[in-house]
């Protein structure tokens, strides 16, 4: 009897690739202990097992697993060093906390004369993983991959984008075949269009393919049924791409309720283990942010009381995770305190705006307060920007999906930001972007997403055009 169950493969084998890490990070790191560490075998069995673990934490969520074993990419490497980078800074910190409160010794960055920067506890490990890597991108490389789409359609152009960025380091012979003429293709498309589908089945059973995509719309049910038939005569993997996006164009994953799978039409990232990662995000980089900016904060707040009067701090009501209210901090940059039903937004020029307050709003120091609300558990890094509660009002009427931005905590900096959609809002068609941008950050939610955000924040700078 046939079982109705769909099986949710991963791509890759992450729980075999992290076993195998887990296995040989511990055997090459308690190797070198055994051989050239003074310290206790015991303390370093310790720092082994957990750094391991670390590792294999913030992996998970920077998507180091995310690969297939034969099409794993050079592009994968900087990922994978990020994340060391991560699980290192991490355990350096885990280490001076033992070591200053709890008096426990774990093996760490000063305790070795062998190599400045004195790194062995943490390289030898790394570089097993990323040995290890090195021998699979060899072993499995690909000379050609031969894939062909059934469907010049909406879905077909996707799976055409997706698969020439999922092989984007290989090389791939991609082709198109439909039974319709080839008149009613209105479609640009990079790979070529080769016949109809009985072509297509020729190839297959000479072997010519590695995999076929059927690209059809949900309603085209006895014509995918027809091809199908056609191709089990044939030993081709071969894949339906179902229409999801006619329903919703925010589809985000597969959910797996006993033995049903339901779609998820846009549901938060940080509903399990990813709100523990995306709090520890926070709290670590935010704490050390906040003590490097205590000093220009200091500054910062003489400047406001020497140039005008009133309180150094501004506090404005705005929506937080959920559409709940929470009260955001800000230096105080203009001469009116506004937290009513109406708040004019800034403008070019705004009397309202004190000297200072203008110097301030060009490079976003206002916002420096923020950092406090994220400490608060109020606010993240990195997350939507939080609108006055009388734009949102405003907008939420006026922008589809408008209010899927508070699924998440709002950020100070964030994906609309860094391209360039932050300050003024004057046009709608500006906003509308804004919210594209923050729908896109929550479908695309990761730990290696949100660093890049802060650092293309850091390295793009502070200031933009539409800042005043």
């Amino acid at each position: 009897m046939l079982s109705h169950r769909i099986r949710i493969k991963r791509r890759g084998y992450p729980i075999i690739a992290k076993f195998m890490d887990f296995f040989l990070m511990n055997f090459a790191s308690i190797l070198f202990f055994c051989l050239f560490s003074q310290q206790i075998l015991y303390s370093g069995i310790i720092f082994s097992v957990l750094f391991s673990i670390v590792f294999l934490w913030f992996a998970e969520y920077t998507g180091v697993y995310n690969y297939r074993i034969k099409s794993l990419r050079f592009s994968e490497f900087y990922r994978l060093a990020g994340t060391c980078l991560l699980a290192f800074v991490f355990m350096e910190c885990l280490r001076l906390l033992l070591t200053y409160f709890g008096k426990f010794r774990l093996p760490g960055l000063w305790e070795y004369d062998l190599f400045p920067p004195l790194i062995w506890p943490y390289l030898v490990p790394l570089l097993t993983v990323f040995i290890i890597r090195l021998i699979l991108l060899k072993q499995f490389k690909q000379k050609k991959i031969r894939i062909a789409i059934v469907g010049m359609t909406p879905a077909g152009l996707a799976a055409e984008r997706e698969l020439l960025k999922e092989y984007s380091w290989e090389k791939i012979d991609l082709s198109y075949y439909d039974d319709r003429e080839e008149s009613r293709f209105g479609y640009l498309t990079h790979a070529p269009y080769l016949g109809k589908v009985n072509d297509l089945l020729e190839r297959a059973r000479k072997g010519d393919l590695d995999e076929i995509y059927i690209a059809l719309p949900m309603a085209a049910v006895e014509r995918i049924r027809h091809f199908l038939s056609m191709m089990s005569d044939t030993t081709v993997d071969t894949f339906i791409i179902p229409d999801l996006y006619s329903y919703s164009t925010y589809t985000t994953e597969v959910r797996m309720i006993g033995n049903m799978q339901a779609v998820s039409i846009l549901s938060s990232p940080f509903d399990d283990g990813g709100a523990i990662i995306k709090r520890a995000e926070d709290l670590i980089l935010g704490s050390i942010i906040t003590l490097l900016i205590a000093p220009l904060m200091l500054l910062i707040a003489i400047g406001i009381k020497l140039t005008s009067r009133g309180p150094v701090i501004f506090k404005q009501d705005r929506y937080g995770l959920s559409g709940q209210k929470i009260t955001v901090y800000k230096f105080r940059s203009m001469r009116v305190m506004e937290n009513a039903d109406v708040v004019i937004q800034a403008t070019k020029k705004d009397p309202r705006v004190t000297r200072f307050g203008s110097f301030l709003r060009r490079k976003s120091l206002d916002e420096l307060p923020q950092f406090i609300n994220v400490l608060q558990g109020r606010m993240s890094i990195v997350g939507p920007r939080p609108h006055a509660i009388a734009h949102n009002e405003e907008y939420r009427q006026l922008v589809d999906n408008y209010m899927i931005r508070h699924k998440v905590k709002p950020g100070i900096t964030g994906l609309a930001q860094i391209n360039g959609y932050r300050g003024e809002v004057d046009t709608l068609d500006k906003m509308e972007k804004r919210i594209q941008y923050d729908i896109n950050y929550i479908q695309n939610w990761s730990l290696w997403l949100d660093i890049k955000i802060i650092f293309q924040t850091i390295t793009k700078g502070f200031s933009g055009e539409n800042a005043y």
